[in-house]
């Protein structure tokens, strides 16, 4: 027998929900360990980061938190935000924190169309439709440079500046990220998403590098358009879509349209992958840490376990991740919906479904 492979998991179940369904993917994937005939196995830190220790403490994780979670192989994340503490100090104090500290710089989101899952979207091949999100995840609107002056001037005169950056390296990497991914996928077509026409500078510097990559990629189909268009263009000729890199702020807000299209966003999965693989990647679902259901025991399970499929394939265990798809597809299409998707399961009960399936696809492969 060959020698198992040990993973070490750095695990931030974080606040609200997010504390379930990360416990639900654990259980997924020790599920999955334990069924490999030693093949391999998780070894997992968990850290109490989030909003209750940034009550606790006044701050979000700890000062040393990045290298305390450096050498482990991937990180499996929560959600972060909680009543209480404002939104981008939960934000800027945990998640994004990790993601420029450890420059986990490409993020995908697929956008799957699971069988059994409700229709939001009337398309005549709908259940054929498959896309993905490629997000640039360490600059453009996301780069927190900026500041708020003049409060001394007395109410209504404060004023503030948000810049977004975009360097000529930033936006190659992550277009070539997005065409060696479209070489991978049966059509091979990337869509580029900005709005140069009103922002003349950054975003016409992401147009002309994608133009320029594009001629590296004479196999691969190209098309451009802008964030207004293409928003219409989700709902109107999604099956136009393949693979849409776009800047961090729009391709977060495109996801959240694929992932509402598709049923919701308790469905979608998302990787923040530093490529080189210098530092671990996180993974993590699309949805936040949604506090008004928060230990009711009814959030879906299956964003936060299609992203440790994600997980299971940047470890090198690709069928392994094929399986759990397939084992969440077979969940849905057996009609096992949480109340989000008009069902009536708890998470548990979700949870459950797809670990029984998996011993079936399994049996099937």
């Amino acid at each position: 027998m060959s020698e198992t492979k040990k993973f070490r998991l750095a695990v931030i179940p974080g606040d609200g929900i997010g504390k379930e369904v990360v416990r639900e993917g654990m259980r997924v994937l020790q599920h999955m360990a334990e069924e490999s005939d030693g093949k391999f196995s998780f070894e997992s830190d968990y850290f109490p980061w989030g909003c209750e220790y940034y009550l606790e403490h006044g701050k979000m994780m700890d000062e040393d938190g990045v290298e305390k979670i450096k050498d482990h192989d991937a990180i499996y994340f929560g959600a972060v935000g909680f009543p209480g503490v404002p939104d981008h100090v939960s934000l800027w104090g945990l998640r994004l924190a990790i993601c420029q500290g450890f420059d986990q710089w490409a993020n995908i989101r697929p956008v799957e169309f699971l069988p059994g899952v409700p229709r939001r979207l009337n398309h005549p091949n709908v259940d054929d439709l498959n896309w993905i999100l490629v997000r640039e995840n360490s600059e453009g609107e996301y780069s927190g440079i900026g500041g708020r002056n003049f409060a001394g001037r007395g109410t209504g005169n404060e004023v503030a500046v948000q810049s977004s950056l975009f360097t000529e390296k930033g936006c190659e990497r992550i277009i070539r990220f997005a065409f060696d991914l479209a070489r991978t996928r049966d059509r091979k077509k990337v869509t580029s998403v900005t709005k140069s026409n009103a922002q003349q500078y950054g975003m016409v510097l992401w147009d002309e590098v994608f133009a320029r990559v594009s001629k590296d990629y004479p196999d691969v189909e190209t098309d451009q358009w802008l964030v207004d268009a293409m928003a219409a263009q989700f709902v109107l000729h999604p099956e136009e879509l393949e693979v849409v890199v776009a800047s961090n702020l729009f391709a977060d807000i495109l996801s959240d349209l694929g992932s509402a299209l598709a049923g919701s966003l308790g469905i979608a999965a998302s990787a923040n992958l530093n490529p080189e693989r210098r530092t671990p990647s996180m993974f993590e679902s699309v949805h936040g840490s949604a506090p008004d259901i928060a230990g009711k025991g009814v959030a879906n399970p299956i964003g936060t376990i299609g992203s440790a499929a994600l997980m299971l394939d940047h470890l090198g265990l690709k069928d392994e991740a094929v399986q759990l798809n397939k084992a969440i597809e077979e969940t849905t299409r057996q009609g096992i919906l949480p109340r989000d998707l008009g069902g009536s399961f708890d998470t548990v009960d979700v949870t459950d479904a797809i670990i029984k399936n998996l011993a079936k696809v399994k049996t099937e492969a």
